[in-house]
């Protein structure tokens, strides 16, 4: 498994890669291994402001659905047009070309709160 040691991680397997206030939001390699194939990316909340740790989309694989978690708070501002035609970038490339969403954080701070790779790499053994 690959958990870059640049990005931020949480429980949920969610990563997150800091850029001022801006930060860019995907799913680890470890979560899209254990999904397997996915075949649909549901990410309707554009523009809507979220606490952390809301449900901010789903991710649809062939055997299940899986809910997405914001890692910290703020405005969604983006989500990766690629991932419309192309779900399985998530499976392909989950730290660059699979990525699902971009927002604008309201407390940069809150990033400290999560898990480091090598932190990560213990929770999934």
């Amino acid at each position: 498994m690959n958990f870059p040691a640049h990005l931020k991680y949480t429980k949920d397997h969610e990563w997150i890669l800091v850029d001022g206030t801006t930060a860019t939001i995907g799913i680890t390699d470890f979560a899209q291994h254990e999904l397997g194939d996915i075949v649909f990316i549901d990410i309707n909340t554009k523009g809507k402001s979220l606490a952390a740790e809301e449900i901010f989309g789903t991710v649809e694989a062939v055997k299940t659905v899986s809910d997405l978690f914001l890692p910290v708070k703020g405005t969604v501002t983006e989500t990766n047009p690629a991932l419309e035609g192309n779900p399985e970038l998530v499976n392909s490339d989950p730290y660059g070309e699979g990525w699902m969403i971009k927002m604008t954080m309201d407390n940069v701070t809150d990033v400290d709160q999560l898990m480091n790779a090598e932190a990560y790499t213990a929770l999934v053994g």
